[in-house]
C-alpha cells in the first residue's frame, strides 16, 4: 500500500539521521567527561577508548528509544505542516490508521532495544566495572607519569618521578609527599620498584633515600636515611550494591530476587515498553497547527519523554528501597501512559472527524 510504504520510508530515513546525531552527541559527552578525568589523573590515558566503548553501549538503549520516538514524530509533524495529513484524512483514512505502519516500524526496534537493555548493556556495565576496578586497584606508582606531579587515588600522597624505566616497572629519582594525622612526610629516593608478597599485598619499594617527618609550623623534624623503604599500597573500596546490580545479567537478577535486583530488573524491562508506547504517542503528539509555532509539539514531546523516563527511574528507586511492591510498579507507570495515550487519540479524533474509513 502506498500509504504504508511512504511512512515506512520516511520513518527509516528519519531514524538514520536522528541516530547518527544522538550517537555523536553521546560519544562526545562521554569523551569530554573521560578526557577531563584523564587530565586530572583519575583515569589513565590508555584506558579512555575502552571506557568510551563501554559507556556508549551502556547508554545505547536511551539513544535508541529517543531515535524511535523522534523518527516517528518528525515525519508526521512534517505531514501536518505540509498539509499532507489533510489529504490522507480526506481520502478516508482515520488517525488510527497510522498505528499499523508505526507498529511495523517500531516493533523491530523495540525488540532490538529490549535485547540491548536486557543483555548487551548489562554486559557492557559489568566489563566497565571490571575494567575500572583493575584501574582503581593499580598502585599509586603506576599512576605516576615522569616529570609530572600526580596525586594518589586517596588524595593522601603526591608523587613526582623524574624518569621511568620499562624494565621491572622501576622509576628513578622519586619524590613522595604524604600527610598522616596532621604530620607531613617527605620521601626522596634514588629509585623505586613494585613488590607483591605471598599474601597478595602490594608494596612500593624505595631504595637509597631519605625521609623527612614533622608537624607543619614546628621546628622539630625527623630525618631518616634508608637503603630500602617499603610502603603498603592503599586498598580501594569495592563497588556498591547498586553498581553490582547494574552489572548483573538479567538471569542473575531473576535468580536473586531481592529488592535491589528487582528494581534493576524493573528499569530494564521498562525501557522497551516505554519505547513502544512513546512511538504510539508520537502519532497524536505530531499534530502541528500551521498557523501556530512549529516547535511546540517537539517541546511537549521531549517533556513527555523526560517525565516518562523519570517516572520509571522513580519507581525503580522505590522498588530498590522496598517502598513499593514490584508487582505494582512494573505496570503502573505504563498503564497511566497508556490511559493518557487513549485520551490523546480520543481528543484528536474529536478534532478531526475523519474517524471512519469510507465504505
Amino acid at each position: 500500500m502506498i500509504f504504508s510504504r511512504a511512512l515506512q520510508r520516511e520513518f527509516a530515513q528519519s531514524a538514520a539521521g536522528v541516530f547518527v546525531a544522538l550517537f555523536a552527541v553521546l560519544i562526545t559527552t562521554v569523551l569530554i567527561r573521560l578526557l577531563g578525568q584523564a587530565a586530572g589523573g583519575r583515569v589513565p590515558s590508555d584506558a579512555v577508548l575502552a571506557l568510551i566503548g563501554f559507556g556508549a553501549l551502556t547508554q545505547l538503549p536511551i539513544v535508541l528509544s529517543l531515535t524511535l520516538f523522534i523518527a516517528v514524530l518528525m515525519p508526521l509533524s512534517r505531514s501536518y505542516r505540509d498539509s499532507e495529513m489533510v489529504v490522507w484524512f480526506a481520502s478516508g483514512l482515520p488517525l488510527t490508521a497510522f498505528i499499523r505502519p508505526v507498529l511495523r516500524f517500531a516493533l523491530p526496534l523495540v525488540l532490538g532495544i529490549g535485547a540491548v537493555t536486557l543483555f548487551l548493556a548489562p554486559w557492557a556495565q559489568m566489563k566497565s566495572a571490571e575494567f575500572q576496578a583493575k584501574l582503581d586497584s593499580r598502585d599509586d606508582a603506576a599512576r605516576v607519569a615522569p616529570g609530572v606531579f600526580r596525586e594518589s587515588a586517596g588524595s593522601q600522597r603526591v608523587f613526582f618521578v623524574e624518569m621511568g624505566s620499562a624494565e621491572g616497572g622501576k622509576v628513578r629519582n622519586v619524590f613522595v609527599s604524604s600527610e598522616e594525622e596532621g604530620r607531613i612526610g617527605v620521601i626522596v629516593s634514588a629509585e623505586g620498584s613494585l613488590y607483591t608478597d605471598p599474601n597478595g599485598d602490594r608494596y612500593v619499594v624505595l631504595e637509597h633515600g631519605r625521609r623527612y617527618d614533622g608537624e607543619p609550623g614546628s621546628p622539630e623534624y625527623r630525618v631518616m636515611e634508608f637503603d630500602r623503604y617499603s610502603v603498603l599500597i592503599e586498598e580501594h573500596k569495592v563497588a556498591g550494591q547498586a553498581g553490582k546490580a547494574r552489572g548483573m545479567t538479567t538471569l542473575e537478577l531473576l535468580q536473586s530476587p531481592n529488592t535491589r535486583n528487582l528494581g534493576e530488573f524493573l528499569g530494564r524491562i521498562g525501557v522497551p515498553v516505554a519505547a513502544l508506547l512513546l512511538a504510539l504517542m508520537a502519532i497524536p503528539l505530531s499534530f502541528v497547527n500551521p498557523r501556530a509555532g512549529r516547535t511546540n509539539n517537539v517541546i511537549i514531546a521531549l517533556l513527555t519523554y523526560l517525565v516518562y523516563s523519570n517516572a520509571i527511574g522513580l519507581f525503580q528507586a522505590w522498588v530498590s528501597q522496598g517502598r513499593v511492591r514490584f508487582e505494582l510498579a512494573v505496570w503502573l507507570p505504563h498503564v497511566v501512559v497508556l490511559g493518557v495515550l487513549a485520551l490523546m487519540f480520543y481528543r484528536r479524533l474529536a478534532i478531526f472527524p475523519f474517524w471512519r474509513t469510507r465504505p
